[in-house]
């Protein structure tokens, strides 16, 4: 037969919000350190193609 667990005191889910909103800190300031060096053409660690064709078929 189930039987219900306890309940989480506010105190632990405090901790785990705490602990889970500064691993999204962490992932978000990455990215957007990324995306810095990729509009100042800074970037060592991220390849991508420009399409240069498009401008010339407007032509």
């Amino acid at each position: 037969m189930a039987v219900p667990k306890k309940r989480t005191s506010k105190s632990k889910k405090r901790i785990h919000k705490t602990v889970w909103r500064r691993k999204t800190d962490g992932i978000a300031l990455k990215a957007f350190s990324l995306a810095q060096s990729i509009l100042t053409n800074r970037s060592k660690s991220f390849y991508y193609v420009t399409n240069k064709k498009s401008s010339d078929l407007s032509k």
